[in-house]
């Protein structure tokens, strides 16, 4: 059992500390918003309450059990202090991580590892020279109590010792670490998913089809076949003599210029429409409690990822 600290109570920080407390450590988890602190354990018996239901999670996991394994902080020296890991989930926004990470550096105990959640942002130049050799990011992604995947990379200055930590320390929580050998900002998966939705949006923007449109495309046509293929795989089953054909095809178009954002996004982000949290995003939610949509969700990954068990996982070469 390991005492562990998840900064951040939003979207990705409360379901953070219900991984590890599923995994059997005791969490301490702070926000600076008492808001988001305040409405974090209510969100996280929901989750608790649908993976218990679908069978993903013992039984014995009780709204009460979970009370007793995290523990809401209101300072950021109660959080941290005694702490083996510091989980980093704040906003992704370069100042407030530099003045986070300063504030941890005369708190954190000596040995204490720093692992950042984030996305895109290279955060070791953030990081204080102190906490240089002990800081890592392990990226999960949402629901992170679903997924399985989690990116960890170390900084040019970070101990080995300490990634093989996080890395054994995820991976006994049943999740599939991949550790690379540098940052690379947006890893492997969520690269994928950025040139997907810049041809997203340039569909969107342009008009030449609707959100309902692309996301039936997606789901009926690519989704399918990538959690028993990959991409790399499917590219073998296809046969490389029509991907090259298909690659040479395209040599007419030249690729369309990086997108910096997105008229359709900006137009809906004015009209107050967020998404799931505000009831209409692309979509309108009909009125649903976000709370009922996530979990709504959550129930129907679960059924996928035991179907996707039942199958026997991908289909992998070597």
């Amino acid at each position: 059992m390991t005492e562990i600290a998840v900064v951040g109570a939003g979207l990705m920080g409360h379901a953070l500390a219900l991984v590890y407390a599923l995994g059997g450590h005791r969490v301490r988890l702070t926000d600076s918003n008492p808001a988001t602190l305040a409405r974090a354990p209510g969100l996280m018996a929901t989750a608790l309450a649908t993976l218990v239901e679908g069978g993903e999670a013992d039984a014995s996991w009780t709204k009460e059990r979970l009370a007793g394994a995290v523990r809401s902080c209101a300072t950021l020296a109660e959080t941290v202090t005694g702490a083996a890991l510091i989980v980093e989930a704040i906003v992704e926004e370069r100042d407030a991580k530099r003045k986070l990470y300063g504030e941890l550096a005369g708190l954190m105990d000596k040995a204490a590892i720093l692992a950042s959640n984030t996305s895109h942002l290279d955060v070791f130049p953030l990081v204080p020279d102190a906490l240089q050799s002990r800081s890592l990011i392990a990226h999960w992604y949402t629901p992170p109590y679903i997924v399985d995947l989690v990116d960890v990379v170390g900084g040019p200055r970070t101990d080995p010792a300490a990634i093989e930590t996080v890395r054994a320390l995820i991976a006994a929580l049943g999740k599939h670490p991949v550790v690379f050998g540098t940052f690379v900002p947006g890893y492997v998966a969520n690269r994928i998913q950025a040139a997907i939705s810049q041809e997203v949006y340039r569909l969107l923007d342009e008009g030449v089809v609707t959100p309902r449109e692309i996301d039936e495309s997606v789901i009926h046509g690519l989704a399918l076949r990538i959690p028993i293929l990959g991409h790399l795989a499917k590219a073998d089953f296809t046969g490389l003599p029509l991907v090259q054909r298909g690659m040479a095809n395209r040599k007419d178009e030249p690729p369309p210029p990086p997108r910096a954002g997105s008229e359709t996004v900006d137009r809906l982000l004015a009209s107050g429409h967020t998404g799931v949290m505000s009831g209409r995003g692309f979509f309108d939610w009909g009125g649903r409690r976000p709370e009922e949509l996530f979990k709504d969700r959550d129930r129907r990954l679960i059924a996928l990822k035991q179907a996707l068990r039942k199958i026997g996982g991908p289909l992998e070469g070597k």
